[in-house]
């Protein structure tokens, strides 16, 4: 089943996504069904997305759930795994890594205040692996004051995101590129949502395929 379906079907404690989410999570989560993984998702409110991503990955995955609120802990299972901490505090997340490695996948949808989403950003990212995923959602957030949001605002993710943009292209426009997208192979952008797949480039050579025909031809 893909992600809508399996959401939908759920019973039990709840989780809020909203519907326009799930092509994002299919897209982008989907070629991890059915191995083993450590995803971490940040914030865990009531309790349900904990089950229905061990549904959508499978038996193989551990997911852990990381919130503030020590009510939360009552939500963990034998396969969902509940930390309670600030998703700002570095010692915290060194915890989780310490104790069950870095993740493969992170999907932030925690206090969706700004400063948080950053710290936790600049502190798991560049300790994910190649062909990882982080994933942050709810980035409406970039755009209100409560949350440390606005438009014209450099610090909100979605305008950091902006700039990681230009320095993904850095060997085409001479900007110094942040070495926090330094192994970045892709960022997807969605309403709400921004996706970074971890992954180098080795080779950003041209191919011309007619002059490839033609050495073939000449040394052939």
């Amino acid at each position: 089943m893909n992600s809508w379906e399996i959401f939908a079907n759920h019973t039990g404690a709840s989780s809020m996504k909203w519907t326009h989410y799930f092509p994002i999570y299919d897209r982008h989560f989907t070629t991890w069904k059915n191995r083993s993984l450590n995803f971490l998702e940040i914030g865990v409110l009531n309790g349900g997305s904990g089950a229905i991503w061990s549904k959508f990955f499978g038996p193989m995955a551990r997911i852990i759930g990381i919130d503030i609120e020590p009510r939360c802990k009552q939500y963990e299972t034998e396969q969902y795994k509940i930390r309670i901490g600030d998703q700002s505090d570095t010692s915290f997340l060194s915890s989780i890594i310490d104790e069950f490695g870095v993740p493969d996948i992170v999907l932030d949808d925690g206090s969706h205040h700004q400063d948080h989403i950053f710290a936790t950003f600049s502190f798991l990212y560049p300790k994910m692996k190649l062909n990882s995923i982080y994933m942050v959602e709810d980035l409406h957030t970039s755009y209100w004051a409560s949350h440390g949001g606005s438009l014209s605002n450099p610090n909100t993710f979605m305008n950091r995101t902006k700039n990681y943009l230009d320095q993904l292209n850095t060997q085409h426009n001479n900007i110094e590129s942040d070495p926090l997208v330094k192994d970045t192979f892709s960022i997807c952008a969605y309403d709400s949502v921004v996706v970074f797949e971890k992954g180098r480039t080795y080779n950003k050579g041209r191919f011309d395929k007619l002059q490839h025909i033609l050495h073939q031809c000449i040394w052939h």
